[in-house]
């Protein structure tokens, strides 16, 4: 088997040493093993209080430092009309969604994946369903939400961090992330 015929990102790590005339491993990057190392260490309820407890840190520190910062809450631009399945949206620009995350890159909860997500703002989508409920997968609990919008067709492949995902799940986008436009492309008001 040649070298460009072996998967690149892979989940198992010890896989390709199983393939013949295989010669070494290819090199990561330090960031990228830490944050491996960490989402394998802690479990789900770990890393929220991490999260929170830095976000906290960080609020009061500025604060202290009478600083003027906008909270991501503030920053958030409320929806003008209210999304619903089959309307025409435009996904509003990194710009405009980075400034309503917090230093996790999360808005109320939901988590905007730069490198997945980024590919599709400035676009025009079609609204595909409002959700109120999920099951989230980590506690195996069925959860409340409010605000998020799944989009038609736009679809997870996978991530960065752990590679090629054949699951192919809705990318969950909050409200705020969106603006509603009517059937000729014009925004609505």
């Amino acid at each position: 088997m040649e070298q460009r015929d072996l998967p690149i990102n892979c989940q198992l790590p010890c896989l390709p040493h199983f393939f013949e005339g295989y010669a070494e491993v290819p090199p990561e990057s330090l960031a990228r093993r830490i944050r491996l190392f960490v989402r394998r260490s802690l479990n789900a309820r770990q890393i929220r209080f991490i999260k929170t407890g830095s976000v906290r840190l960080i609020t009061r520190a500025q604060s202290l430092l009478r600083q003027e910062s906008i909270s991501p809450e503030d920053a958030s631009t409320k929806p003008e009309s209210i999304i619903q399945a089959g309307d025409l949206v435009r996904v509003r620009s990194m710009e405009e969604i980075q400034a309503t995350l917090n230093v996790w890159g999360i808005s109320k909860g939901c988590m905007f994946m730069p490198g997945e997500m980024s590919p599709y703002c400035g676009t025009t989508q079609r609204v595909f369903k409002r959700m109120s409920r999920f099951v989230d997968e980590r506690d195996y609990h069925v959860k409340k939400c409010n605000g998020i919008i799944l989009l038609e067709g736009l679809h997870c492949q996978g991530t960065t961090d752990f590679g090629q995902c054949d699951r192919s799940c809705f990318f969950f986008w909050r409200e705020e992330w969106l603006e509603k436009i009517d059937e000729t492309g014009y925004k609505e008001k």
